[in-house]
């Protein structure tokens, strides 16, 4: 006996998977497994079955199309095949919460693909035959290809959420971290989310007109819920908060920085928010620090923030990180590009030398 692997479409009316799995009884052929997979075109059924030594892969193919299948794929298969559905994507979720750099590896194996690279841009993700676009959630996307069979809706939603569970696994690095200020005060940084939604509107609420119109360049009001919920769980990139314990002893933490990334490409814009009795501590620098640690490890180019002119703090923040810049202002606005990569931080020393 043999394992083998058959994917074939089936039209979804009553009694034509009893015709099929008949058909394949009838050559000796035992149905180990079976997955089926809603598509537009009919149930895409996916078999692992043990068949007889003498059957070999144009037997298979004839019995299935004997048995009113179509559009038929068939593989040899290993033994690691007998493990379900279910218990491999768990062990692939296990791997990814130790390790979320080994995502495109994870996709790679749940899907048996030949090939997968990830690409700087973001893109609208989809299934074309054998080819599928994954957007990334923490930035970039995916593109995954193999010879056959084609991939289905199902494998496109089981693959969206591994990306999902690594992106997630990816921030850990930035949960709870408690930041030791030079001054002696202390504030836990971690990634936003919607919870924050509240916390975050009172930490704007506490700024200055003038705090508000450095983060935000156009006006000193504060931006609209709406936004801000898109500003604490965007859909590309990443938002840290920093909270601190209100005066008093509160029981709830007070946000009292936050600061966020949002990838565009293979760049990210930065902007930081620092309530205006916590800033000159330290607390900038470190958050931009820890942004700059999430760009490294998701593989980004650049990190590129636009400063007013006049805005000596942030300025002076930037340099702290001692990294070579490339400035470029226009009137009162100076945006700064931050290299995150290797190869980008040898082309803006280059430009530097160039211009000297």
């Amino acid at each position: 006996m043999a394992l083998w692997r058959i994917r074939a479409t089936v039209d979804d009316r009553p009694g034509y998977l009893s015709v099929l799995t008949a058909s394949l009884a009838l050559r000796g052929v035992n149905i180990l497994t079976v997955q089926v997979h809603t598509t537009e075109v009919g149930a895409v059924d996916d078999f692992l079955v043990d068949a007889p030594d003498t059957l070999d892969e144009a037997g298979l193919i004839a019995a299935v199309e004997r048995g009113r299948g179509r559009d038929c794929w068939v593989a040899r298969s290993e033994a690691r095949g007998l493990a379900d559905q279910p218990t491999r994507v768990l062990g692939l979720a296990t791997r990814l919460v130790r390790d979320p750099d080994l995502a495109g590896e994870a996709l790679r194996t749940l899907l048996g693909a030949d090939e997968v690279t990830w690409r700087p841009a973001a893109v609208a993700g989809g299934v074309t035959g054998t080819t599928m676009v994954l957007p990334d959630p923490t930035g970039g996307s995916y593109e995954l290809s193999r010879a056959a069979p084609s991939f289905t809706p199902a494998e496109y939603a089981r693959a969206q959420a591994l990306a999902e569970l690594a992106a997630t696994a990816s921030r850990r690095p930035a949960d709870q971290v408690t930041l030791l200020l030079p001054d002696g005060a202390e504030a836990v940084v971690r990634p936003a989310t919607a919870d924050d939604l509240t916390g975050v509107l009172e930490l704007h609420e506490g700024c200055s007109a003038r705090t508000l119109q450095r983060r935000y360049l156009g006006g000193a009001a504060p931006p609209a819920p709406a936004r801000l919920r898109r500003l604490v769980e965007p859909a590309q990139g990443l938002t840290l908060i920093a909270t601190t314990t209100g005066s008093g002893g509160a029981a709830e933490p007070v946000v009292v920085a936050m600061a966020s990334l949002l990838t565009e490409g293979d760049e990210a814009e930065v902007a930081l928010l620092v309530r205006d009795d916590w800033q000159r501590r330290g607390i900038g620098t470190a958050l931009l620090r820890r942004l700059m640690g999430h760009a490294e490890r998701v593989g980004l180019a650049a990190l590129v923030l636009h400063v007013q002119a006049e805005n000596t703090p942030m300025l002076r923040t930037l340099h702290r990180l001692a990294r070579p810049t490339a400035t470029e202002r226009d009137g009162s606005l100076v945006t700064v590009s931050v290299p995150v990569t290797a190869a980008a931080v040898a082309g803006v020393v280059l430009a530097q030398s160039r211009h000297r």
